[in-house]
């Protein structure tokens, strides 16, 4: 097993991974913070960090169906949300390449 890279992020306020504390998204990249993941509130980002990316799965939301990946910490392996690799209702294709982490799996840092 090769060395780990890990990303940090810059700024006052980040989000890390509850069970290891890395960091994990910037809020400079919430798209929304009004979604429901399995756990109760997620949000929406463009973008995150320090994440790899489970198989491509057809799943059936709320929002109707979507092609997505799980995404778990790159350093403990957990569990933190889904990105949308496709979504089949055209009202929803904004949501493609971007994801979701739970609120309840984040830590919020500097706020």
């Amino acid at each position: 097993m090769g060395l780990l890279f890990v990303e940090s992020l810059q700024g006052p306020k980040v989000f890390k991974c509850k069970f290891c504390k890395v960091d994990s998204a910037s809020p400079d990249d919430i798209v929304s913070k009004e979604f429901r993941g399995r756990y109760g509130r997620a949000y929406l980002f463009d973008s995150v960090v320090n994440v790899s990316l489970g198989p491509k799965e057809d799943r059936l939301l709320m929002t109707g169906l979507h092609t997505v990946n799980d995404i778990y910490c790159s350093c403990c392996q957990r569990l933190l949300g889904w990105k949308y690799e496709k979504a089949y209702s055209e009202d929803q294709k904004y949501k493609e390449g971007r994801y979701i982490l739970e609120k309840n799996l984040m830590l919020k840092e500097g706020w």
